[in-house]
């Protein structure tokens, strides 16, 4: 009986044919971007590993390598996309066994210097120290994300068309793809992302004023041809809370501060996953778990005490 002779292909060789295979002309660029970005990677931390040479014991290897200098979060990311070639791979026999079986994620400590979301008091001293001036700034950006929760691409592809001021709703329809050096605009992150959110009428007002001469079809906070950083903002923001004495965030944290305080301010989950562009309530109440439980808590105090009133 002769035995089978698995493929000697190199790991980074199969993955790259396999996104060729199943991702391109599939997923969003920015998504294939990704999948293009782990192949690298992959070649360079195993770049003479075959795929009949692959055990349990070196893909954790691999793990290790790249949690090294990445967070736990972004190896488990790794982890799944190159899990999924994988398990092709075992599926169409060129490989004996399942080597991400039970894989050990590992990875840096996130930085204790930032903080996912800040609460009232933080964020009025925020607003204190932003230079909220007469014509559109970065400034004008960060209040915006802070009233609205919208994501980074999201706030970057606003055009003045899809502000509708007679009834205070901004129209989120599409993003902007900044990761490439010529951005252009994009769909969604998924489907329910397309939404239209209701704004309070001073900040309607004040977007009126600031957009009225923008181009209606073209983005309000920069110029197409202008490159725009996520770290650079970043970082402009970091500024602004070390001038206020609170805590670090990033632009990404202004999203969950919004959630947050509407979650706090009584608003349903329902209405805060809706308002986000979440697929499903259950995305809201993984990512505000701590927030549910506290909340939940004080109805249980609630209930508790409105019992006790009734009595025989």
């Amino acid at each position: 009986m002769s035995r089978k002779k698995y493929s000697t292909k190199l790991f980074y060789k199969y993955y790259l044919e396999w996104i060729h295979l199943y991702k391109d002309q599939a997923i969003r660029p920015v998504t294939l971007k990704k999948y293009y970005l782990i192949q690298r990677q992959l070649k360079e931390l195993a770049p003479r590993l075959h795929l009949n040479e692959l055990t349990r014991q070196n893909y954790q290897k691999i793990l290790n390598q790249y949690a090294q200098t990445h967070q736990k979060t972004t190896t488990l990311d790794f982890h799944h996309h190159l899990r999924a070639s994988l398990l092709d791979a075992y599926d169409d026999g060129l490989i004996s066994i399942d080597p991400s079986r039970r894989a050990i994620i590992k990875g840096m400590r996130p930085d204790q210097n930032i903080t996912k979301f800040l609460n009232f008091q933080q964020v009025q001293s925020l607003l204190k120290v932003l230079y909220l001036a007469n014509e559109i700034n970065w400034d004008w950006f960060i209040y915006l994300i802070i009233k609205t929760g919208l994501r980074f691409a999201e706030a970057l592809a606003l055009t003045p068309a899809d502000f509708n001021f007679e009834k205070n709703l901004i129209r989120i329809n599409k993003s902007w793809n900044y990761k490439e050096k010529i951005g252009y605009f994009q769909p969604t992150k998924n489907p329910t992302s397309n939404r239209t959110i209701i704004i309070d009428e001073q900040l309607m007002n004040q977007f009126s004023k600031l957009i009225s001469t923008k181009p209606i079809d073209q983005p309000i906070f920069f110029k197409k041809d202008c490159r725009v950083f996520n770290n650079s903002l970043n970082r402009h923001l970091a500024n602004y809370c070390q001038k206020a004495n609170i805590p670090k965030i990033t632009i990404h944290g202004l999203r969950h501060t919004h959630a947050s305080l509407l979650l706090y301010a009584g608003v349903s989950v329902a209405s805060v996953a809706k308002r986000l562009g979440h697929a499903n309530t259950t995305t809201t109440q993984t990512i505000y778990l701590h927030i549910i439980q506290e909340l939940e808590e004080v109805d249980n105090a609630k209930i508790l005490n409105h019992l006790r009133q009734l009595h025989s």
